[in-house]
């Protein structure tokens, strides 16, 4: 006959399964690493495209083909991980960190629009970054911790374009959509999972 668990190892056990259930219930954890690299190598892609346009509006359209194609991997990238953890995009956690994440790049999508008419087209890659690196920032607080840090990066880079000179915009939009991208996306896909 087997002897029961002694009454301190179940509580321990009871313990460890509570807490991993808090923090599963407070965190978003299907940000995609392998997605997020996947980004940041289309991003490096598209800024080698981008500086090579010959007039402001085909270096727009490079840059918005290139978040179509983030926008699709970086969601097709979230939707696989969240399915395979057993972890809801649309409740709790995931809700949150939707909540957090849109309002930034809807207001990114305006202010793209607004600049772009006003004729101030190098404020775009500032703009961008900082409104994407706010975005993680304010979805991040209700996910893994690495995802605001992330968030934070791209605020810095984001601001040496916005307050840098104008020639830096491209090559400050490889660091942060494709260097910040693979490089956190890797800490993520390790750390995290896929």
């Amino acid at each position: 006959m087997v002897a029961p668990k002694p009454l301190h190892d179940r509580a321990l056990d009871n313990l460890r399964f509570i807490r991993q259930t808090m923090e599963r219930a407070g965190s978003f954890t299907a940000v995609p690493g392998w997605g997020q690299v996947a980004v940041g190598v289309t991003a490096l892609v598209a800024a080698f495209l981008a500086a090579r346009q010959a007039t402001p509006e085909l270096w727009l359209a490079t840059w918005l083909g290139e978040a179509v194609v983030a926008l699709a991997i970086g969601g097709s990238a979230m939707v696989r991980k969240a399915y395979a953890v057993h972890d809801p995009i649309l409740s709790g956690p995931g809700r949150r960190f939707g909540l957090g994440f849109l309002p930034p790049m809807i207001v990114g999508g305006l202010l793209t629009v607004a600049l772009y008419r006003a004729g101030q087209s190098h404020a775009l890659p500032g703009t961008w970054l900082s409104l994407y690196g706010a975005g993680f920032v304010t979805g991040g607080a209700f996910s893994v911790r690495i995802v605001p840090v992330m968030g934070i990066c791209f605020m810095v880079v984001g601001a040496a374009a916005l307050f840098g000179p104008a020639a830096w915009g491209n090559g400050l939009m490889a660091v942060g959509f494709g260097g910040l991208h693979i490089v956190f996306g890797m800490i993520i896909a390790r750390r995290y999972g896929g």
